[in-house]
């Protein structure tokens, strides 16, 4: 009898994970160099050696051929491949692809890792001038993707009364969190008139409703969960993993105010057996403010159009009633080109006990949401601690 979706919570788990090159590594280091330390590192911190990999999952834009590329410069020889790309969606993706290859018997431990000197390659830019494919959008000159999240924005407000300052808590959130974090990019003191007053990049959306441009490499270990009860590090399963996608091109998209993590998220809680109400703490794609705010609409923490209202009052910062991006994010701790690989290190931290100073008490689940594209493709996953299985 085949097995069904449901029947593979908790089959695997993530027992290693590590990041490396964060901030600005300089001229001379590349993207491939720093994502061979984070993947290390990473194996390391599982009580793992190279020699165990036997499938790599990796997406960059920095270098060819990805998956092949990494495992020739570590000295691998897997017998899994998986280049998903899905922008910065594919690394939550992948942890759904490494679960399905290790319950087929097609794989027993897997790599999934990302690079990128971004920061260090465009002299800090982000580069604008080109769409991410030829489309209709192309002769109207937008700023992407800036202009196509601001194009989401601005029906938000428009729709449901949603306000700049409304955005500007998200901001101001992410920078609480990323104070208690030593690893973050940007910790100096952000305050709701600084976002409000900084330079505008396309309404409605400021140089402060953005993310970061750095470098940066993360690495992610998965295994059975059979296997991971015999390394040294607490249990973090993976309960459950959901894709979804509507469009390519913002301009394409039926609603601009609703996002394909509508289904996702929905699928991952069935999955899962868990609903909102049963999650500890949320780390979701922040590449921009107006994403969280959709986010958190659409993965069902609030009703749709009152995401403003929920954010308000501090209530997703360190204190407030749902921990969310508590590393500091997209926004405040690093974004080199694709941000979903350091949601679902974030996550596995807070469910060991590991974040220090933004530990989250008693978290037991969590939510890691992946976003790809101009809110093209959306992944969200559950991960849980020993006491869910």
């Amino acid at each position: 009898m085949s097995t069904t979706e449901k029947e593979l919570r908790g089959s695997t788990s993530i027992v290693g994970v590590a990041e490396a090159g964060l901030g600005e590594v300089g001229p001379g280091v590349s993207a491939l160099q720093i994502a061979g330390e984070a993947s290390l590192a990473a194996l390391a911190d599982a009580g793992l050696k190279p020699s165990d990999v036997d499938a790599v999952f990796c997406h960059s834009a920095f270098f060819t051929f990805p998956a092949t590329t990494l495992s020739e410069y570590l000295g691998l020889t897997p017998r899994y491949v998986d280049t998903t790309a899905t922008g910065g969606s594919s690394f939550v993706a992948h942890l759904r692809h490494a679960t399905a290859a290790i319950n087929s018997g097609m794989a027993e431990v897997a790599l999934i890792a990302y690079g990128s000197n971004q920061r260090s390659h465009s002299g800090g830019l982000a580069t604008s001038g080109a769409n991410l494919v030829p489309s209709y959008e192309n002769p109207f000159g937008p700023r992407m993707p800036v202009s196509g999240y601001a194009l989401a924005a601005a029906r938000h407000f428009h729709e449901y009364g949603t306000t700049r300052e409304h955005l500007a808590e998200i901001a101001v959130a992410a920078r609480k969190w990323a104070q208690l974090n030593p690893a973050a990019f940007m910790r100096d003191e952000l305050t709701l008139d600084e976002v409000l007053s900084a330079r505008m990049v396309s309404t409605p959306l400021s140089v402060r409703d953005c993310c970061l441009v750095t470098d940066g490499a993360g690495a992610v270990i998965v295994t059975s969960t059979e296997r991971a009860r015999d390394l040294g590090k607490p249990l973090v399963p993976v309960l459950s993993v959901a894709e979804a996608s509507r469009h390519m091109n913002i301009s394409t998209t039926p609603d601009l105010t609703t996002t394909a993590a509508k289904e996702s998220g929905a699928r991952a809680f069935e999955l899962a057996g868990l609903t909102p109400a049963d999650v500890d703490v949320v780390e979701v794609y922040d590449a921009f403010t107006i994403n969280t705010l959709l986010f958190l609409e659409d993965l069902g923490f609030c009703a749709k159009g009152e995401g403003g209202e929920f954010v308000s009052g501090g209530a997703i910062a360190p204190g407030g009633r749902l921990p969310v991006n508590t590393n500091g994010g997209g926004l405040s701790y690093t974004h080199p080109g694709m941000y979903g690989i350091f949601l679902i290190i974030e996550a596995v931290r807070q469910l060991r006990g590991e974040a220090g100073d933004r530990q989250v008490a008693d978290a037991h689940v969590g939510l890691v949401h992946g976003n790809g594209g101009v809110l093209s493709s959306q992944v969200t996953a559950l991960l849980g601690d020993a006491t869910t299985l």
